[in-house]
């Protein structure tokens, strides 16, 4: 049996808001020798609390990489690939859902890529990002992971318009996908291909710290090499081809320590995130002291999770720097704590140094909470040298400034020393940059689409009546990282796992049923909606999927959309049930259910301007197996809801979604 993954230990025994022992920074014996068992996985080496005992730890450092590389035979080769060199560049990447309605129009139904980039212009702009596609929403039927970006029309031209903008582009591949349609060929094949259909750059690796040795030699060996990014600490032994990893998770000492795998190797780049933070300012100063970058992702699977103005403005500040002494950063020396006055370490004020061919980068940052003023190097500045505020992007003739739980970068001209040709640009971008001290949570709300009334109130005789006025009602859920209605599942957390994570939910909802409604006592059939379609020749704005036309004419009409379900209800001089309205009808005698069953559209749209849903009632007779990871399967209560992101393009089509439809009635009848 495989060996338990440490990353993955039960979370329930301890304190969510803290970090746990596996999260914790590792302390590096004196000498630097440490079991390879720990030292090869190590998250970040922790800082000595003591900076007298900085020098000692430098020098320590230096002897367990040495040591590793000569042990592991690291050769680095992957690294100078002319044709992958661009990881080491990648600063700041983002998770990006392809339905963000920033990315997608929904009502055109087409991909707004300026829009995007315009909207996310205050996080100091991408080098790449991920875009994300199947999870949370595959599972609803037997789609694989593979379909869910093959069914994209036109998803190849998207991945050429980021290039244009020179973006990288990455797909995600989920392991844990196994209880899908079968293709007949096995995943490293199967990506191997996607990933020249698509013409993309790179794999993040969902859930892996690294790929195994087939998957690794399929995508390494396409062409061009897709770079392999895993989402936690990817071991010593594998940074030798997957050029690029996240820092997900991590716990940094006090004074800031060293990221291994980055220190192991200096054009590895790491990207630092902790998804359900709304203060990500200590990953940013991780980030920056060890000159690596940040993952930016501010809806994490349908939950709005927004950067707040002060870390945005601290991250524009590292990417402007970071981009431009990018040849420092990789290729200078770098000397963890060093160069602080003693003023400035009891403040919490810590500086490492960066140098190369007489330029020296001072990375700064600032634990407190109050900006702190003053004169933090150490060194005296030589006769005949210079100093800049590049962070701000004026000249040091004294003190500087270090904000509060933000970071400063000071670049140091030696006598004589030609000034880099980026120096003058960077300064006058720094300087119009206004910054913020605006920690306050951007909330969104989740706001309802209210339909129009219905124009018809010719329900059956056994359409199921639900009178109007106030309820309360007992709704049930797994707990997802998608959240419920509104609001984070997760806030301020350290890696939430089972059972916490995909764990059943009940709510009281206080809710109010605006008039009486009749709610049709089975789901629209398929020969319905063919009657539908040959009387009006409807045409969907986007077609993708559409299944409608299979099954016997007494099944459920499936391969609907959301929008086809309401073209078919105003057709019917009705309107789709809302999902409370389902829910107290689902609970009358009279109730039924065609077979096979599948889930029922709601009149239950909501949207935050990133995130589209709707909530979907009564399960279906399709359960996708192998994973907690798929969405819900299997028929359910009236009291169960599943929220469900609305995909484009036809996407949100499902042979395991139909709908039923509901009347507006008068007080009469």
């Amino acid at each position: 049996m495989k060996d338990a993954d440490p990353d993955e230990a039960n979370t329930n025994e301890f304190n969510p808001l803290v970090p746990r022992p596996i999260d914790r920074p590792t302390v590096l014996p004196p000498g630097g020798a440490i079991d390879p068992g720990q030292g090869d996985v190590a998250k970040i080496f922790a800082a000595p609390s003591d900076p007298a005992d900085w020098p000692a730890w430098r020098a320590d450092l230096t002897t367990w990489r040495d040591e590793a590389r000569r042990r592991l035979r690291y050769s680095g080769a992957a690294y100078e690939d002319p044709r992958t060199r661009w990881a080491s560049r990648a600063y700041a990447v983002a998770q990006v859902w392809l339905w963000d309605e920033r990315l997608f129009d929904h009502a055109e139904q087409r991909f707004t890529v300026d829009a995007f980039l315009e909207s996310i212009a205050g996080q100091g702009g991408l080098d790449g990002l991920v875009l994300w596609h199947a999870y949370p929403v595959i599972g609803i039927d037997d789609r694989n992971q593979f379909d869910f970006y093959r069914d994209v029309p036109g998803l190849a031209g998207l991945v050429e318009e980021f290039h244009e903008r020179g973006l990288r582009v990455f797909v995600d591949y989920n392991p844990w996908d196994t209880g899908t349609r079968r293709t007949g060929r096995d995943d490293a094949a199967e990506l191997a291909a996607l990933v020249a259909e698509l013409g993309v750059d790179g794999v993040f690796l969902d859930t892996l710290k690294e790929g195994d040795a087939k998957l690794t030699r399929a995508l390494t060996g396409a062409e061009p090499p897709q770079v392999l990014e895993g989402e936690s600490r990817v071991p010593n032994q594998r940074v030798e081809d997957h050029l690029l990893s996240w820092a997900q998770w991590f716990a940094d000492s006090e004074a800031p320590g060293v990221q291994r795998a980055h220190w192991y190797e200096r054009r590895h780049m790491m990207h630092s995130i902790r998804r359900w933070n709304r203060d990500h300012s200590g990953e940013l100063q991780s980030a920056w002291m060890n000159g690596t970058g940040i993952l930016v992702w501010d809806a994490v699977f349908g939950v709005w999770v927004g950067w707040n103005r002060r870390d945005e403005a601290t991250l524009r500040r590292m990417l402007r720097v970071q981009r431009a002494a990018h040849g420092i950063l990789t290729a200078g020396e770098w000397s963890p704590l060093e160069g602080a006055t003693p003023e400035a370490m009891t403040a919490g004020v810590h500086v490492s140094r960066w140098t190369e061919n007489g330029v020296t980068l001072w990375t700064l940052v600032n634990r407190g909470e109050r900006d702190w003023l003053g004169d933090p190097l150490a060194a005296a500045l030589p006769a005949g040298g210079r100093r800049y505020d590049v962070t701000a992007g004026t000249p040091v003739t004294g003190a500087v400034t270090v904000p509060g739980r933000g970071v400063t970068g000071v670049l140091e001209l030696a006598p004589g020393a030609e000034e880099p040709a980026w120096l003058a640009g960077l300064l006058r971008e720094a300087a119009a940059d206004p910054g913020s001290s605006d920690a306050a949570f951007p909330a969104r709300e989740a706001v309802r689409v209210v339909p129009a009334p219905s124009e018809s109130a010719g329900a059956p005789s056994d359409a199921l009546r639900v009178e109007a006025g106030p309820r309360r009602l007992e709704v049930t859920y797994r707990r997802r990282e998608t959240g419920f209605y509104q609001g984070a599942p997760y806030v301020e957390e350290w890696k939430p796992l089972p059972p916490r994570l995909h764990d059943g939910r009940r709510e009281t909802l206080d809710i109010e049923i605006r008039r009486p409604v009749a709610v049709a006592a089975r789901e629209v059939s398929v020969g319905e909606f063919r009657a539908f379609l040959d009387d009006t020749g409807y045409e969907p704005l986007a077609s993708g999927r559409f299944l409608c036309g299979g099954g016997e004419a007494e099944a459920p009409a499936t391969g609907v959309s959301l929008e086809d379900a309401r073209a078919y209800a105003a057709w019917a001089g009705a309107r789709l049930p809302d999902e409370f309205e389902w829910q107290l009808a689902a609970a009358r005698p009279g109730f039924r259910r065609r077979r096979p069953a599948v889930w029922n559209w709601t009149e239950s749209e909501h949207s935050d301007g990133v995130t589209r849903f709707a909530m979907l009632k009564g399960g279906a007779d399709h359960r996708s197996e192998g994973s907690d990871w798929y969405t819900d399967g299997g028929v359910r209560d009236e009291t169960f809801s599943l929220k469900f992101l609305l995909p484009g393009l036809g996407l949100e089509r499902s042979s395991s979604i139909g709908f039923r439809i509901a009347w507006d009635l008068g007080d009469h009848r």
